[in-house]
């Protein structure tokens, strides 16, 4: 293992710290896990690991202690976090500095309440770095909503869930993933007689999928709980309260997919990115990086 001493004993400079591990080392200290910081900056798992062990190597110290459910800094690692965010810091500020930002001006970003908003946060940090002079507003609502705003020109890109009652394919499709039937574990309102749903509004796609597929199995059914965000739907599982239609990669414990022997498949549902026409440069330029994000975290 490297040290201080070998270093000046050889008369060699000593290591300089690369910011892209720096910035995953951050992450990954900050969520607290290294799964949840390799979603935030769309690599595995075992890349963040890999760069993790360079880093350790290079500073000849332990900077993680790894646990069963997360991961914990040394007291090494927690003097090193200091450093790390003064550093990331100070190169923002450097780059900022010297690269005049190309674009400018405001672009409206409207999305539902679903995957999207998975991957907005870090999708709003890259943009903001690289096109500081760019403002970007978000409004968060149902595809109808976003819809009727970027056609009365308050949005210039929208985010929705295609498929929608009333609602033609207008856009670009970005994702699609298995819409399944989601419950607590443990819980027992899968076993009740009639099936306690949780539904979004009237109108939208996986209301309309799940509601299709129950009466084609001839399963009585009751709607017990009406929301328009997939948070309350959430809500409304944790509490043991209904099922309900969830996308396969918003399952988190202690919900879990249900058994297909019991309730019927639901299919794919998918999102579009819908642009107002006559867009500026900016909200092309955020369009790619939605089409980016997607494209990485989801292949």
């Amino acid at each position: 293992m490297t040290t201080p001493a070998s270093f000046a004993a050889n008369n060699a400079p000593l290591p300089l710290l690369d910011t892209e591990v720096l910035r995953t080392f951050v992450t990954i200290a900050e969520s607290g896990s290294f799964t949840r910081a390799a979603r935030q900056v769309f690599r595995t798992p075992s890349a963040l690991s890999m760069q993790i062990k360079r880093l350790e190597d290079t500073l000849g110290q332990t900077l993680f202690v790894r646990e069963s459910r997360q991961v914990r800094l040394t007291p090494e690692g927690e003097v090193l976090l200091g450093y790390g965010r003064r550093l990331l810091k100070l190169n923002e500020e450097a780059v900022t500095q010297f690269l005049a930002p190309s674009l400018e001006g405001r672009v409206g970003f409207g999305t539902s309440d679903d995957v999207g908003t998975r991957i907005l946060p870090n999708v709003l940090a890259q943009f903001a770095r690289t096109h500081p002079a760019v403002q970007v507003d978000v409004v968060v609502g149902s595809s109808v909503n976003m819809l009727s705003r970027l056609d009365d020109g308050e949005l210039d890109l929208v985010l929705v869930t295609a498929g929608n009652v009333g609602q033609p394919a207008r856009g670009e499709r970005v994702h699609s993933e298995p819409l399944v039937w989601v419950g607590r574990d443990g819980g027992l309102a899968a076993q009740r007689s009639p099936l306690p749903v949780a539904l979004a509004h009237h109108g939208c796609a996986w209301r309309g999928m799940a509601l299709d597929a129950l009466d084609r199995a001839g399963i009585d059914y009751r709607i017990a709980y009406t929301c328009e965000h997939c948070a309350g739907q959430e809500a409304a599982m944790l509490a043991d309260l209904a099922v309900a239609p969830f996308p396969q990669s918003l399952i988190k414990a202690p919900l879990r997919k249900l058994d297909r022997d019991t309730l019927p498949p639901l299919g794919d549902y998918q999102l579009e990115l819908v642009k107002r026409g006559g867009g500026s440069q900016a909200s092309e330029a955020l369009l790619g990086y939605v089409f980016e994000a997607f494209r990485d975290m989801y292949g």
